[in-house]
């Protein structure tokens, strides 16, 4: 009797193991199982990827908000993948290879970065500064690639970096092709942050900016999103005459002076448009 109950029983959980979830398990199971995981692993990467010098476990728990046990949990899960890796060294974490060869992927699927190098490059000779292609993304500037300035003192954004549209030359540039009513919606959705003294954070402001863009075909990050630093921008366009997206040249205030400005935005303003053509573009036509 003993062993016929124990199979019994065995019988009785080898069922309840193999029947299917209710929906509400399921969804609760999702909610505060699975997805909680991977928004925390991601917020992982993504602090991750902020600092080149790479976090301490503790500093990394502390700028996450989680638990010191949860972030050696889940960064071990990473490092097993290769998305992140331990330098034990200086007991730092950083993103891994693999995190790379997947955000990689992001480019790749913009087939004209590979298109953009020679003009990046012309850029950077002509006004001797870095320059950058950059996209739009749910509304934020990416940069692409770049071609690193030969000075000493370069820029400080970074490939992959994400700011908002309002506070960067290449966003402006971008935005200058909008409707009114889309522009609205930009800032209805993401706010206008100030990031600087310098940041433009009133509509009627921005708008009037906008609109010195259209006329002159370049727009300028004057200290908007980093001191110290400025940004000219221009688009580059599709085969629709929109756009499809933008390259800049970026520096420091000592060397891109306000009497240099106009030269330099003119400049970009000119590369923008030979990439357009070399990527089948159209340049929009004047209104």
């Amino acid at each position: 009797m003993h062993k016929r109950q124990v199979a019994m029983n065995k019988n009785v959980i080898r069922r309840k193991s193999i029947e299917p979830k209710s929906a509400a398990e399921a969804d609760h199971e999702t909610r505060d199982g699975g997805v909680q995981s991977v928004d925390r692993a991601l917020s992982i990467l993504e602090t991750l990827a902020e600092d080149d010098e790479g976090y301490r476990l503790s500093d990394l728990a502390i700028r996450t908000g989680l638990s010191t046990s949860t972030v050696h949990r889940l960064l071990a899960t990473l490092e097993s993948r290769r998305f992140v890796q331990f330098d034990r060294a200086e007991s730092r974490w950083h993103v891994g290879s693999r995190a790379f060869t997947v955000g990689a992927s992001f480019a790749r699927r913009r087939n004209f970065s590979a298109q953009a190098i020679p003009y990046l490059r012309k850029l950077r000779d002509l006004t001797r500064e870095t320059a950058n292609l950059a996209v739009v993304d749910d509304e934020f500037i990416i940069v692409l690639t770049r071609m690193e300035s030969r000075e000493i003192m370069r820029s400080l954004t970074q490939v992959g970096g994400r700011v908002p549209m309002v506070t960067s030359g290449v966003g402006k540039a971008v935005l200058a092709t909008y409707s009114d009513e889309d522009v609205g919606a930009v800032i209805r959705h993401h706010g206008m942050p100030r990031l600087t003294g310098k940041s433009i954070v009133r509509p009627s402001d921005l708008f009037k900016e906008l609109e010195k863009i259209r006329q002159q075909g370049f727009a300028l990050d004057d200290e908007e999103a980093c001191m110290g630093l400025r940004c000219i921008a221009a688009v580059v366009y599709n085969d629709c005459a929109e756009p499809l997206a933008a390259i800049s040249v970026s520096g420091m205030t000592s060397r891109l002076t306000d009497d240099r400005l106009p030269e330099v935005g003119h400049i970009v303003r000119n590369v923008a448009g030979e990439l357009t053509v070399a990527l089948g573009g159209v340049m929009p036509t004047p209104s």
